[in-house]
């Protein structure tokens, strides 16, 4: 498998032709602390400027903060200004303390960039020879404590890039640059790849371009292991989310099944449902598990619906036609290793201790399998879309884009 390649770098980077990285729009730790309830968006803004250097990106009431020092990851986003819901999930406690956990450091953020695989024989989060258990998982420094370097920004966009080694528990050491790009999207450019009116309702939506270049000597190949992007996103939580995933008609024998619900255990009838080609998966924070959706199932579109606080959400990602070979992250030695999914959906919820992360959610996407060649280069592209606003605007949104009207995914469970 070769993925496409996409050779011209420097459209990703135009944000290099602005002067520096001007400090329009960083919020820093020395602004005046202003009184904001918690759980919008000014007081998360304001609690990052504490800690880390923010930038936001901004176009009237949508603004979007993303930290350099947490990888380039958007932390949350508003679509009603300082005031409004913000829609990332963030570890407060975790930020404060400053501490550095050992294994993976949990600290939010609604989009954050990562490699698969992460579990098998390939994986680049457990040493070779070690079990495939948690005491032996560590999430790699470059995507988990180290800085991504800022390029430039502006209003609208940032860019990043980050150098970094990796080795995979076959022993097989990848050198790579990560440039990643985020976009905050126009209302016209909204309506345009949605192919919608969004006048009715508020909205903030953002672009990741994420590549991976390899800077090393060698081919990556199959037989030595392959590499990918994987999107995550850590969003907020109530009683009434559900997330819904439209898959593709098909035969199983071809197309694979319409759901996976087995990465930790299987999921209840009350927590997982299939209808019309199209999954429902509770997301309310209290039940731990995961579902992920195989390529040719994929349908471009995944999103939820939030009745208590009236909010859509979609994610978009393109994928390659007809591209199989998706790395397998299954905490095991793999048979097949490219039989991945790519999309998934994590509902967090407390571990056999009684102890729990969250709560939160995730929307998640992943690139093919990467076989790069020295100098090659792949792109992985995802939009976030957040809309807020009466039920009858919204309900024509979640038709015409996730082809699902609200009632039904509010009669799901």
């Amino acid at each position: 498998m070769r993925p496409i390649i996409f050779k011209i770098i420097s459209l990703l980077f135009i944000g290099i032709i602005f002067t520096g990285c001007n400090q329009k729009g960083t919020r820093s730790n020395k602004e005046d602390m202003k009184e904001l309830d918690k759980g919008t968006y000014g007081y998360d803004s304001q609690f990052l400027g504490k800690h880390q250097d923010v930038i936001e990106l901004k176009d009237g009431e949508s603004a979007i903060a993303l930290v350099p020092a947490y990888q380039g990851r958007v932390m949350t986003s508003t679509c009603e200004g300082e005031n409004g819901f913000s829609f990332g999930w963030m570890n407060y406690e975790l930020i404060e303390s400053g501490e550095t956990l050992e294994h993976f450091n949990p600290i939010g953020g609604e989009e954050r960039f990562w490699i698969g695989p992460e579990g098998g024989q390939f994986s680049v989060y457990f040493k070779a020879g070690t079990d495939f258990v948690f005491d032996n998982w560590y999430v790699p420094a470059p995507i988990d404590t180290e800085p991504f370097e800022l390029v430039s920004h502006n209003e609208t966009m940032a860019s990043l890039k980050k150098e970094m080694t990796l080795e995979n528990y076959s022993g097989i050491v990848f050198n790579l640059e990560v440039l990643r790009n985020v976009i905050l999207l126009s209302g016209n450019q909204i309506d345009e790849y949605l192919n919608i009116s969004s006048k009715n309702s508020s909205v903030v939506a953002y672009e990741t371009s994420n590549t991976i270049i390899n800077t090393g000597q060698k081919n990556w190949e199959k037989e030595s292991g392959l590499l990918s992007i994987w999107i995550l996103g850590m969003l907020i939580p109530s009683q009434e989310v559900t997330v819904v995933i439209p898959v593709k008609e098909g035969d199983s024998s071809e197309l694979g099944p319409e759901v996976n619900d087995d990465y930790f255990g299987k999921i209840s009838d009350e927590r997982l449902k299939v209808s019309d080609n199209k999954v429902f998966f509770r997301a309310d924070g209290k039940s731990r598990g995961k579902i992920g959706i195989p390529p040719l199932r994929t349908a471009r579109f995944m999103g939820s619906y939030d009745s208590q606080n009236q909010a859509l959400t979609i994610v978009e990602c393109p994928l390659p036609e007809n591209n199989t070979d998706f790395v397998n992250s299954a905490w095991e030695l793999q048979e097949n290793p490219y039989k991945g999914d790519a999309f998934n959906s994590y509902n967090d919820g407390p571990l056999e201790d009684g102890s729990q992360m969250g709560p939160f959610y995730e929307l998640e996407s992943s690139s093919p399998a990467l076989s790069l060649d020295p100098g090659d280069s792949y792109t992985h592209l995802q939009r976030t879309y957040h809309f807020k606003g009466d039920e009858s605007s919204l309900d024509k949104i979640a038709i015409e884009v996730l082809k699902v009207s609200l009632k039904e995914i509010e009669d799901a469970f």
